[in-house]
């Protein structure tokens, strides 16, 4: 199965213009809140973050990267009975976010506290694109 990810550059209201975007796509779980998403440079490093509340990391949520390209998928499974009653919750997400410039696929961490899912990508200093020209006078 082939998922498709935006390479648009940043804007400062990500979630506003993905809720315009689609209102009624997987960006929402069995809830009415929308799963928010946030990212930043940190000591050197690009880090997302993910409010993922009610998730067993382990088993329901999946991060990779591929070709520049990070994903986060998680899945919600909830039960609940009572006597002869039972309902059954549940609902997806799959958020796909470009990496900056420089950064090493290789050095990715995950981690998962308190319902915040935070991945860490090692980003390369930026290193200047352009160069002065001195300009010369002439007499």
């Amino acid at each position: 199965m082939t998922m498709l990810s935006r390479r648009d550059p940043r804007t400062l209201f990500p979630e506003l213009f993905d809720w315009l975007e689609a209102p009624f796509t997987g960006l929402r779980f069995a809830t009415t809140q929308p799963i928010r998403l946030e990212d930043f440079m940190r000591e050197g490093r690009y880090v997302l973050r993910a409010e993922l509340p009610g998730v067993d990391p382990d088993r329901d949520v999946e991060v990779t990267v591929d070709d520049g390209v990070l994903t986060i998928h998680a899945e919600r499974r909830q039960e609940t009975t009572e006597g002869h009653r039972s309902e059954f919750r549940y609902g997806s997400f799959t958020r796909s976010v470009t990496l900056p410039p420089g950064s090493d696929p290789a050095d990715i961490k995950a981690t998962y506290d308190k319902g915040i899912l935070e991945v860490s990508v090692k980003c390369a200093p930026e290193q200047e694109t352009g160069k002065r020209i001195a300009i010369e006078k002439k007499s």
